[in-house]
């Protein structure tokens, strides 16, 4: 059994990963509506009883951390399109950033196992860290 009282506060420990056809950076869409897949999250047997109440049909929030993103990206030109002016990374969605934290929208399509889940769409690369999975309340003003 995972002791959480003797974790570090600020150690980031994955609760599981994505499992996905998306294998290259270059084949991810910039967002989960323009076209992203279904994939599946499968989630260390460790944190599985965490899961317990989602349902098919569940909207929730998978947070990743881009294990591939660059971390030392200030500026950049939004959606890559260099016709767009350099901006401030905080205002722009992209992966590349100090902290590379993913926020992604899904529904949760079916589960497989206790701790197999599919989900879509899911922009996110094959073997991304799921840092949490967070619900989508119904009062919050985007659900």
């Amino acid at each position: 059994m995972l002791d959480l009282d003797k974790i570090d506060p600020y150690l980031l420990r994955p609760v599981g990963f994505v499992r996905s056809k998306l294998k290259r950076r270059k084949d991810c869409p910039k967002q989960g509506y323009e076209g992203a897949p279904d994939a599946w999250v499968e989630v260390d047997s460790d944190f599985a009883e965490g899961l317990d109440g989602i349902t098919p049909g569940s909207k929730v929030i998978l947070v990743t951390w881009f294990h591939k993103a660059t971390r030392n990206v200030l500026k950049l030109h939004p959606r890559d399109n260099k016709d767009k002016p350099l901006r401030g990374v905080f205002v722009t969605r992209s992966p590349d950033r100090p902290n590379p934290v993913g926020l992604h929208r899904v529904e949760i399509l079916q589960i497989d196992r206790p701790e197999r889940i599919q989900v879509r769409p899911l922009e996110a690369l094959d073997g991304t860290p799921i840092i949490d999975i967070k619900p989508i309340l119904k009062n919050s003003l985007d659900a």
